[in-house]
């Protein structure tokens, strides 16, 4: 009997390996620019992603457990053949794959048969634009969204034919990344291959004061890239916008959206911050049997009733959403408060078990089918 090829051969082609943060996970990081050079990647293939997303490059980043280090000759076996689906962690306006700090790992440790994935995407971290201001179609959630679909089918990372395990795709989207799941196309997808849980998510189609607030600002923003004497304004505008993106984060995370929002193009920063308060797209699925929210009661960029009436207007069970103590990292632990962090440690243990919940949900569909009658 001739043994199946695997279609992750391309783990083989990683940018860096090294020790993950959380004690017994290892990391390995991937540029599709590289994957693509090296051979893992079809070059007509790849190309074609670049091209049709209109992107320079795109990375990312897998994290997985183990007691001990990964021989490459096992690797491939290890992130393929032994899982039950990868959980692919999508972050918000000028953050990259480093904002989940222990978040990927944690997962992975709870269930060992779970890879983490956790992209750069639309702009932002080393998953660039060819242009330095795109259009506001180019960069809004659904663009987004079908980016991260049509990266998941090059990389094939679902059950390919002939594939014996099931495996789940799990996504998680903060902010940004969480206004981006809701426009996934259930369509494309098989019964249980795939959930989604946003968090904190800046869809703002029925907030009409953060909608102005998005524009104007994304606005405000962009023009600080052709108008040079301005510059002075956005000393005052980043730390007020870093302050009211990570309240109650951990220094951390701070950190790595003020290094992120200074390496970003601004016409980026802009548009994208801009996309999300012009955005008018109501075609959305009402599929949510494997899709849970999560919103924080403080939170300053997602307007909690704003959210709640969206959610309503698109009959969003309530038993999928968790309104919980905390501001819009409601998963990040900071040193601020003392209050903050101890209700940010509990929220992220919910973010990892609803993970948890929801996988084991979807896959016992594939598993078992449905129940009739």
């Amino acid at each position: 009997m001739q043994q199946r090829t695997s279609a992750l051969a391309w783990v083989l082609g990683y940018t860096e390996r090294a020790p993950g943060d959380v004690p017994n996970t290892y990391t390995a990081t991937y540029h599709l620019s590289n994957l693509i050079k090296g051979g893992y990647i079809p070059p007509d293939e790849g190309y074609a992603f670049l091209e049709e997303t209109g992107l320079h490059d795109f990375k990312w980043e897998i994290i997985w457990p183990e007691d001990y280090e990964t021989p490459d000759e096992l690797l491939v076996t290890r992130l393929d053949n032994e899982v039950q689906g990868y959980v692919v962690f999508v972050h918000g306006w000028t953050g990259n794959h480093e904002i989940w700090e222990d978040l990927p790992g944690m997962v992975t440790l709870s269930n060992r048969r779970l890879v983490s994935i956790s992209v750069d995407h639309n702009g932002f971290g080393d998953t660039r634009f060819d242009v330095e201001t795109p259009a506001l179609d180019a960069c809004n959630p659904p663009a987004a969204m079908r980016t991260l679909q049509k990266w998941i089918d090059l990389i094939r990372l679902r059950r390919q034919p002939g594939e014996l395990n099931h495996k789940v795709i799990n996504f998680v989207g903060h902010s940004m990344g969480g206004a981006t799941l809701f426009y996934l196309n259930p369509i494309l997808w098989r019964d249980g291959e795939m959930t989604r849980y946003s968090l904190a998510p800046a869809l703002l189609l029925e907030d009409e004061q953060y909608r102005r607030f998005y524009t104007t600002l994304g606005l405000g923003i962009g023009i600080l890239q052709r108008v040079s004497a301005l510059k002075i304004f956005e000393r005052m505008i980043k730390p007020t916008m870093i302050e009211i993106l990570c309240a109650g984060a951990s220094e951390n995370v701070k950190r790595i959206h003020s290094y992120q929002y200074n390496e970003t193009p601004r016409g980026v920063t802009g548009s994208t911050f801009m996309a999300m308060g012009r955005l008018d797209d109501y075609e959305i699925a009402r599929n949510w049997e494997f899709f849970r929210v999560m919103l924080g009661h403080r939170d300053r960029l997602v307007g909690l009733t704003g959210m709640m009436d969206l959610l309503s207007l698109m009959e969003f069970p309530a038993a999928n959403l968790r309104v919980v103590p905390g501001s819009h990292y409601m998963f990040s632990v900071g040193t601020e408060d003392p209050q903050n962090a101890f209700q940010h440690a509990q929220n992220r243990e919910l973010v990892v078990q609803d993970i948890l919940t929801l996988h084991e949900r979807a896959l016992t569909i594939q598993l078992k089918g449905r129940l009739y009658g």
